[in-house]
């Protein structure tokens, strides 16, 4: 199970929203404060599936504000006679050394992603990647700690347990990347439903 320091994290708009809101972001508590106004909602809140939900729509908000703005600034490039896009300067594989590795973290979408790669004479040797289902849909680890997924399930009613349609919400407000099925389990470990989403 990927752990940050010993722990479980959330990765995905959420959390990179309530990195934003705790660091003072204008932009992040301008739209978190106009969210919250909306609904009528404290800022406990945000941390549910509604939260996980509009993190999410915010975000997409966000990138299409991000879009026009580079858009822009492209535009204003290429009229002023910059028409370069790239460095191209590294990118002719006769210039690699026979074995090389390489590492490379960014935010996707859903949330924190990170690959490895090892080549050697021209061809990948060993490819690894931690993606965001990866630490939400973490197991249980060593010392008892859960996952994300795990965790925002904890006490949640069901109206009908063999049709848990709140889990099933809970569960697509982390858009996971994977192949929906829910195991209800009652309180002495039986298992009550076992729901498969196609």
């Amino acid at each position: 199970a990927p752990r940050w320091r010993g722990h479980a994290m959330e990765v995905g708009p959420l959390a990179r929203y309530i990195v934003g809101y705790a660091q003072g972001h204008e932009y992040f508590t301008d739209q978190i404060n106009r969210t919250l106004r909306t609904l009528d909602v404290p800022v406990d809140a945000l941390f549910s599936t509604l939260g996980r939900t509009a993190a999410r729509a915010l975000e997409a908000e966000w990138a299409a504000e991000m879009q026009v703005h580079f858009f822009d600034k492209l535009i204003a490039n290429i009229k002023a006679g910059d028409t370069a896009t790239a460095n191209v300067e590294k990118f002719d594989p006769k210039t690699w050394p026979t074995e090389v590795k390489g590492v490379g973290f960014t935010e996707a979408p859903r949330g924190a992603l990170a690959h490895w790669i090892r080549i050697k004479d021209t061809k990948i040797d060993n490819y690894q990647c931690v993606v965001p289902t990866t630490w939400n849909g973490s197991p249980r680890d060593n010392e008892g700690n859960i996952g994300a997924f795990e965790a925002s399930l904890m006490n949640t009613k069901m109206e009908r347990p063999e049709e848990p349609v709140e889990i099933l919400r809970t569960l697509h407000s982390f858009d996971p990347c994977l192949a929906c099925s829910t195991h209800v389990m009652g309180p002495d470990g039986e298992e009550m439903a076992d729901i498969k989403v196609r």
